[in-house]
């Protein structure tokens, strides 16, 4: 285990100091450890870092709690992702909020190049339920990760069918990894482990309270490519969810029902509002997301006549192959300045080759 880790979890410990503030100290001291190696007078000297949170690093209680994580950790082999580690689900780090860490057991790629997330209410009707299957059945062949909160309802019901197809499926939870809730999920959720995980943003001896959901709800919305939305009254976390999934530059879908329906409020609201593309099949996602065949022919046909520069035709090449890239790594792989690439970017994504995603992130339209 990295001597580092210790650290790292530490800084998600400091009292007062969220995500957001937590980055901020390790980029300004330079590492989670330089963090607790610093001086009163540079903690005080960084931006929005105060008295109160000065004294608590500098006290170091916190990294007694982290010690015992630790051990939580390496006894029940479960995975730390601090934000900086390769494994650490990189979309969500488009995400100006992402957690500084995330703690996971199973097998999945958290990578994987096509995740989609199911939400819903706890309260499904048969229709709600039959149509969540539907769908996922639909998506058997096309290699996704399915991605969902374990809750009643919708979330179970995804997770399931994913489970019953050898879909790999990624629950994300709103408490610790040393307790599953809701309880009569724990069979599901050990049945996941063989071919999908769980995650979390919250460590051991976290209970599942309500105020911990939201960010259960960040992490789900920012670590996929698009989210479904199955069920849903006006109000709940699906539609908190998708509000956030539109919020990060995702693609929502929303599956329509009854102007009676209860349970369809929420979907036909998406919709109506411009919110979510409305989805009655798994070919609609196929084809919004690009993975149609035909539209990724119809789409490098159309490159085809479009005149390009060398540095565009290197720039989409590369998009082509990766999927999704940030604009570091294309000057990078480029071998182009920084003003080339962007002006490249600038032009392809004028012709309409190329869209711009939350981070300076680019993939091929």
């Amino acid at each position: 285990m990295e001597p580092s880790l210790l650290y790292k979890i530490g800084v998600t410990l400091i009292p007062g100091i969220g995500d957001v503030n937590g980055k901020k100290l390790i980029q300004w001291c330079g590492s989670a450890e330089e963090v607790f190696r610093a001086s009163a007078k540079t903690l005080r000297s960084i931006p929005g870092i105060g008295q109160a949170a000065v004294n608590n690093i500098l006290n170091q209680k916190v990294l007694r709690r982290a010690e015992e994580e630790l051990l939580f950790i390496e006894k029940h082999h479960i995975k730390a992702l601090f934000f900086q580690n390769e494994d650490y689900p990189q979309r969500l780090l488009n995400c100006y909020d992402h957690p500084l860490m995330l703690y996971y057991r199973g097998n999945a790629d958290l990578n994987h190049h096509r995740m989609i997330a199911f939400v819903g209410t706890r309260r499904a009707t048969d229709y709600g339920r039959a149509r969540c299957r539907e769908i996922i059945d639909g998506l058997r062949d096309k290699e996704v990760t399915v991605v969902s909160g374990l809750a009643y309802g919708i979330d179970g019901c995804s997770h399931r069918r994913a489970v019953e197809l050898d879909i790999p499926t990624v629950g994300v939870l709103g408490h610790g990894l040393d307790r599953l809730y809701p309880a009569p999920h724990r069979k599901l959720a050990e049945e996941m482990l063989a071919n999908g995980g769980l995650l979390t943003g919250f460590m051991s001896k976290t209970k599942p309270d309500r105020e911990n959901f939201p960010k259960r709800n960040h992490i789900i919305a920012g670590m996929v490519d698009a989210i479904v939305v199955v069920e849903s009254d006006r109000k709940g976390g699906a539609l908190i969810t998708a509000e956030l999934a539109n919020t990060y530059n995702r693609d929502v879908f929303a599956v329509p029902g009854r102007l009676t329906d209860r349970f369809s409020i929420g979907c036909n609201f998406l919709i109506k509002a411009n919110k979510a593309a409305l989805l009655q099949s798994a070919d609609d996602i196929e084809y919004l997301l690009g993975w149609d065949d035909r539209r990724t022919t119809a789409n490098q046909q159309t490159a085809l006549f479009v005149e390009m520069s060398a540095e565009e035709k290197t720039l989409y090449e590369l998009l082509r192959q990766a999927g999704t890239l940030g604009i570091d790594k294309l000057v990078i792989q480029s071998g182009y300045n920084p003003s080339q690439v962007a002006a490249a970017l600038l032009n392809l994504e004028f012709n309409a080759l190329i869209q711009s995603l939350p981070g300076k992130q680019y993939r091929v339209e």
